[in-house]
């Protein structure tokens, strides 16, 4: 049977598992799952990439993440070698961790972001010991289970700093308390009551998401013509892009004149964008954004950042249009001037 996609692209989101090899564990005591988040820490912020949710299980783990830079086959090379040197070193041990390459789902965010990290989150009670328990003590085994984020999205005194809840949390009216409660309710619901996995609808096109976001994937990425299954129809930003060059090709897609577009005082949805994206794949800092478009301090970019997120997450076309964007300019930084 021919192997899904590897699709890769700009703000991606992917629900990402490894087995250990002929089904062994992976970890071995607390000291091994300490080792292994400090590698995945390490190698998020290495590769620019955002950790939503995880589960570590004896044999396995399951992670939710998103990749501002398309490159999540680099991330996970860096992060599976990693934690395997360490693992195999820690265990006087030699050869393959794994069974085999990661496997991948890529998850179509506005419909199927918080049924994956409930999923995820739900993986230790699903486990056949727990099949005859009723569902008051399998919640009280869970919120007991120390080897899932779920700690920090019921309680912000137990949060891990590398991981990004304000997405799946926004999804729950937001990162506060009504949101956190919300969250745990929805969990809850889950426990009570038979819920079928969600990755079930990636089996073959290894695609979650409904038909439009499906076709939308297919027609944009997709490389029918490509003699490789292997080789999507974009590829990811590979490498930084020079701050000036990324600003005069962004101003010629979105077809404004690029003065205008930094010109101090200006409040442009396309300069909030603007913003973003420097930060992102200019790898800026705040300050140096600041003084590229018309020399505001680091707070006016930030703010114009948040308010750039928040109608991401509301408003669906827009996020489209983002992304096309991001990946267009992908695709023209392969181009040398």
């Amino acid at each position: 049977m021919a192997r899904a996609l590897r699709i890769q692209y700009p703000g991606a989101y992917y629900h990402v598992t490894c087995r250990g090899n002929e089904r062994k564990d992976i970890f071995h005591d607390n000291v091994d799952q300490k080792i292994f988040l400090e590698k995945l820490a390490l190698s998020l912020e290495i590769y620019h990439v955002s950790l939503l949710s995880y589960a570590c299980m004896s044999n396995h783990f399951h992670l939710l993440v998103t990749t501002p830079d398309g490159n999540l086959s680099e991330f996970m090379r860096h992060f599976n070698i990693s934690y395997t040197s360490a693992f195999n070193k820690r265990h006087n041990r030699v050869g393959h961790l794994y069974q085999g390459r990661y496997k991948s789902f890529l998850i179509d965010a506005d419909d199927y972001l918080l049924e994956v990290s409930r999923y995820i989150h739900l993986n230790p009670v699903r486990l056949e010991v727990f099949a005859k328990m009723g569902p008051k003590e399998k919640w009280e085994a869970l919120v007991r289970f120390e080897g899932t984020s779920l700690p920090g999205y019921l309680s912000s005194k137990k949060r891990q700093d590398f991981i990004y809840y304000e997405m799946v949390l926004s999804h729950m009216g937001g990162d506060n308390r009504s949101g956190r409660r919300q969250y745990r309710q929805f969990i809850k619901w889950a426990i009570d009551n038979e819920m079928d996995n969600p990755l079930k609808l990636g089996k073959g096109h290894g695609i979650v998401g409904k038909n439009d976001f499906i076709h939308w994937v297919k027609e944009k990425f997709v490389d029918k013509e490509a003699p490789s299954r292997e080789q999507p129809a974009m590829r990811e930003l590979g490498r930084e892009l020079k701050p000036e060059r990324l600003i005069d090709q962004f101003a010629a897609l979105v077809d404004k004149d690029k003065e205008e577009l930094c010109q101090r005082g200006r409040h442009s949805l396309e300069r909030s964008m603007l913003m973003e994206l420097l930060y992102r794949y200019g790898r800026l800092s705040q300050p140096e954004i600041g003084r590229l478009v018309g020399g505001v301090d680091y707070s006016a970019v930030s703010q114009a950042r948040k308010r750039l997120q928040v109608k991401l997450k509301r408003e669906p076309k827009l996020k489209r249009r983002f992304e096309e964007i991001a990946i267009d300019l992908s695709e023209l930084s392969r181009i040398k001037i």
